[in-house]
């Protein structure tokens, strides 16, 4: 179910080359605008076919001035940077904010809605959790009318904004990266499939392999659901096989961390052997021997942009209709994937 457009104070203020600020005093009928003013502002949003928005009036008078958070795990150096971002950000607007995590739970996903809601929050971002493929919770958040957005763990099947890095660029960079180094066998050790991010970082993946003459069907993608035992196993197994990686790009540092202490363990040399790359320039990163080559994602910035946008959503700055926002992704070269002589 799509809403349709609705024109914003922002709209207005554009067209008549004004603030946003001057637009609201004016269709308020504040006597501290002149006269002439008032009129144009009040002709334009007639014409233009302005309808205030009368729940965002109402959560206006009754705000909490809060809003809720939901990231999959609080211990993630990448949420938290997230969490700091949002709390800035709210807090330099007014609002505090209310955090939950899901513990990569569909289940306490649901729940962490419901407490969210009922302790009347103005708006959620949610990050999603890694076992979440069905997305009914939220369209009934949408449907309610209560505002969010997404960020990171995301669905492109619920028409709300999103804010992501570029996950696809990012794991193209780290791909290419292993290649020119040498590499001619990259495994790449992606999320549960049903993830944004590890369909994005497929993507990328792949097309890093394409560009260097290797098809998709000569790939080598190995699915984990994240966990450790999972992520053991399955470095246990690339080194099993008769034809094995000589390079393993893992979707998330701490896989990557998993994957390096296997290779140790069965005295494999890094990156002699078998290069070895991450995603996500986590703390623990640069202090692993050998230093883990990464992808810096920006965190704060994201956190910072999600809040805001959905501030400016409850004030109506902006429209509530879906906008994406990707940031970009650095890819840092360390020593775990050195050039090959």
């Amino acid at each position: 179910m799509k809403r349709g457009h609705q024109v914003t104070m922002k709209e207005i203020a554009k067209k008549l080359n004004v603030s946003v600020s001057t637009v609201s005093r004016a269709l308020k009928d504040s006597p501290e605008l002149h006269p002439e003013t008032k009129l144009k502002v009040v002709e334009m949003a007639k014409s233009m076919n302005y309808q205030p928005n009368l729940l965002a009036q109402s959560l206006r008078i009754s705000r909490s001035k809060v809003l809720g958070v939901i990231v999959p795990e609080l211990t993630s150096h990448f949420f938290s940077s997230n969490i700091s971002g949002i709390q800035d950000t709210a807090y330099k607007r007014g609002y505090n904010v209310m955090i939950c995590q899901s513990n990569e739970s569909y289940v306490q996903e649901i729940s962490n809605i419901k407490v969210l809601v009922a302790s009347q929050v103005d708006g959620l971002l949610i990050s999603l959790s890694r076992e979440t493929k069905n997305y009914q919770h939220l369209q009934d958040l949408y449907d309610r009318g209560i505002p969010f957005i997404m960020f990171d763990r995301v669905t492109e099947e619920i028409p709300v904004s999103r804010v992501t890095v570029d996950d696809a660029n990012g794991a193209y960079q780290v791909t290419k990266h292993l290649l020119e180094q040498g590499c001619k066998k990259v495994a790449f050790i992606s999320g549960p499939q049903d993830l944004y991010i590890s369909k994005k970082r497929k993507e990328g993946f792949l097309k890093a392999l394409e560009e260097f003459g290797i098809s998709e069907t000569e790939s080598r993608v190995y699915i984990s659901d994240l966990k450790e035992d999972t992520n053991r196993r399955i470095a246990k197994q690339i080194l099993e096989e008769e034809d094995r990686a000589d390079a393993i790009f893992a979707m998330i540092d701490p896989l990557a961390i998993d994957v390096m202490l296997v290779l140790k363990e069965h005295g494999v040399r890094i990156p002699e052997d078998i290069a070895l790359a991450g995603f996500t320039n986590n703390p623990t990163s640069s202090v692993v021997e050998p230093s883990l080559t990464t992808v810096v994602q920006p965190g704060y910035e994201m956190g910072k942009i999600a809040a805001n946008h959905l501030l400016d959503q409850l004030d109506e700055i902006v429209s509530d209709d879906p906008q994406s926002f990707i940031l970009d992704t650095t890819l840092i070269a360390r020593n775990s994937t050195i050039k090959r002589k």
